[in-house]
Formats: structure tokens, C-alpha cells, sequence
């Protein structure tokens, strides 16, 4: 996610309640047994099992480079970039909610820096230094970490590099930096479950006055404005920055031609904590919070995030081509998601610190 600076079409919903949208129904005592429940279900059904998810791809993907590093044949090349796409995805969908120990203790920047320096990267592969684990975590550049070197090295510049065009020195950086990979997401999926850093507990705390969320109402502040941040990195920064340029250099990532489908599961991912829908689970969420005292938010929100994710499709190349020949798609997509952040710093974050004060 972090970038280095260099240079549903939705369904018709009828509402049956005659309640009023500014309150419907729900009790206070209800209300507060929903706010427990979400808080819950973000732990055990999104946060948690979205990093435990990531970890296990990230395994899967470490055993295909290895397989590639020992045989250098086109299926391997192609088992190791379907992998990329895959931990990608789950990555991307994570990003809906960058806070707490991924931000803190700095593991998006160490694996999701870019775009690649590729002087810098030439100069590490021409150089003498041995490539090995511990000279990955010390590099002082953080874009030759992470998942764009290892993009760059298995598509190449043109996004047709072939498994004999591998060198040796490529093939051991890559080793070496999808094991860092593989670490990073260990490390960072230990920081929140009970036998590590247990930032899980910090959560399930909110509201009794400890940090970082003293208030219930910090807690799910913080979601919304997660949900919101990833709008704007999305359409405010990934999608606007090279848009604006008109510089395929500059986008995420270039050389799988992987951008577009990055930025759509950024969204999706959004949603999917908005709905408490992640990773094919369910859950209390922030939808249910809303449901319960404003059907017309709730409703507004789900048709934002459905418009915004449904755009992406109608971007029918890779993004850092589309920049140039499908402009005016690209501007929609950028529109959508600056409504749908407004909503959601506007709207959402006003209905939890009106509703949610405990």
C-alpha cells in the first residue's frame, strides 16, 4: 500500500420497516449487545482469519518459488505468478483495515513499497552481497522488498519474461525475499492472536478505557476511518497519481498488469468488513450497527460501495494502458470512490459518534 514518493450493479432494496430511518427500533440495551457482537465478529471473523489467510498464501507462494528456484520451467514460472496473484488478493482485501500492528510496527511498507527503483535493484544484483535473509530485512530501501521486486523479477518489464531468462542472482533474490515475505506476514499475523502480541485483546477491550480505543466509540471510529483511508489511497493516490501523469511507471503494479484487480480488491475488501462478510464468513458488523438505527445510511452506503466496485469492471485493460485509452472509465471509478469516502468520513462517522457513546 504504501508508495514511494518518486517524482455490484446493486440490487433494488425495499425497506419494509415504518420505523424512522434516524432510529428503528432497536433498544439501548439491544444496541450495546450489537456493539459487543461486532467488536467480536472484527477479531474472530475478519481481522484474524484475514491475516491467518494471508500467512497461509504466503507459504503457498514461498514453496512455489522454491520449486521455481530448483526447476526453471515455464509451468513453475506460472504456478509462482498465480500465486502472487493470489496472496495479492488477500493482501489488497486486508488493506480494509490498515490499523493496529500493520501500520505500527511497519509490515505494509516492508512488504508493499513501490513503484520498484530499478537502478537501485540492478545495482543490488550486480553488487556482491549475498542475497540472504538477513541482507533482505537490511535493506535500506524498502521498495526492493516485497511483493514488487519479486512482480518485477517474474514478469519482467514487459510482462513476458521467460523461465530461461531467469538469472541466478534473480533466482536467489527472489528466494530470499519471498521467505522475508513469508516472515513479515508470520510476524504480523503473530501480533494480534493470543500466543503473541495479542493486539486482538486490545481490541476486545474497547470501552473500558484502556489504549488504544478507551472508548467503543474509538474502536469503531477507527474501522470507519480504515474504510475511508482505503477509498482514498485507492482513488486519491493509486488510481489519480498515474491517471494525472499519464506515467504507466508510476502504477502499482506495472508488470502482471495486476493494478486494476489490486485496486477493485482493495474496495472489495472495504465492503466486505463493512458488511462483516470477509473471507467468505459472517458476522455482526458495522452494517448491522447501521441497520439498527438509520435503514437509509445503511442502504446509501451498500449502493456507494457497489457502484464503486462495479466500475472497476468496465476498466477492460491493465490500468497502466487504460490510464491512457480508457480515461473517462478510469475518472468514473476516481468519482465513485471520492463519493463513497465522503460518505463514509461524512455520514458513517457521524452516525457513530452520535450513536455509539460508550
Amino acid at each position: 500500500m504504501k508508495k514511494l514518493v518518486l517524482l455490484f450493479a446493486v440490487s433494488a432494496i425495499t425497506i419494509l420497516s415504518c420505523s424512522k430511518d434516524g432510529d428503528n427500533g432497536a433498544s439501548n440495551s439491544d444496541f450495546a449487545a450489537l456493539e459487543d457482537s461486532v467488536t467480536i465478529n472484527f477479531v474472530n471473523k475478519t481481522a484474524i482469519p484475514g491475516y491467518e489467510d494471508l500467512l497461509t498464501k504466503a507459504t503457498t507462494f514461498n514453496n512455489v518459488v522454491t520449486a521455481l528456484n530448483s526447476a526453471t520451467t515455464e509451468d513453475n514460472l506460472t504456478a509462482a505468478k498465480t500465486a502472487w496473484k493470489d496472496m495479492r488478493k488477500t493482501w489488497e482485501q486486508c488493506e480494509g483495515y490498515l490499523f493496529g500492528p500493520v501500520e505500527d510496527d511497519n509490515y505494509d511498507p516492508n512488504m508493499d513499497t513501490w513503484p520498484v527503483d530499478y537502478v537501485q535493484m540492478d545495482s543490488l544484483l550486480n553488487s556482491s552481497n549475498a542475497l540472504e535473509i538477513a541482507d533482505i530485512e537490511g535493506l535500506a530501501t524498502l521498495s526492493l522488498r516485497g511483493y514488487h521486486p519479486i512482480e518485477y523479477i517474474l514478469w519482467g518489464t514487459d510482462g513476458k519474461r521467460a523461465a530461461a531468462a531467469l538469472t541466478a542472482r534473480e533466482k536467489k533474490y527472489i528466494t530470499s525475499l519471498t521467505v522475508d515475505l513469508k516472515n513479515t506476514c508470520t510476524k504480523l499475523r503473530d501480533s494480534w492472536v493470543v500466543a503473541g502480541g495479542n493486539y486482538a485483546a486490545k481490541v476486545l477491550n474497547a470501552g473500558k478505557g484502556s489504549q488504544p480505543f478507551p472508548t467503543k466509540q474509538s474502536l469503531f471510529t477507527a474501522i470507519a476511518a480504515g474504510l475511508a483511508d482505503i477509498c482514498g489511497e485507492v482513488g486519491e493516490s493509486k488510481m489519480k497519481d498515474p491517471y494525472d501523469a499519464q506515467d504507466p511507471n508510476i502504477v502499482e503494479s506495472p508488470f502482471s498488469g495486476n493494478s486494476t484487480t489490486d485496486f477493485k480488491n482493495n474496495i472489495v475488501g472495504a465492503y466486505n468488513v463493512y458488511m462483516g462478510t470477509f473471507l467468505g464468513s459472517n458476522g455482526k458488523s458495522l452494517h448491522a450497527l447501521v441497520a439498527a438505527k438509520n435503514l437509509s445510511l445503511d442502504t446509501k452506503l451498500q449502493q456507494q460501495f457497489e457502484a464503486a466496485i462495479g466500475s472497476f469492471d468496465a476498466i477492460t485493460m491493465p490500468y497502466e494502458k487504460a490510464i491512457i485509452s480508457q480515461r473517462g472509465l478510469c475518472a468514473t471509478t476516481m468519482s465513485n470512490l471520492v463519493t463513497l469516502k465522503g460518505t463514509i468520513e461524512g455520514d458513517l462517522e457521524n452516525f457513530i459518534l452520535t450513536n455509539i457513546k460508550d
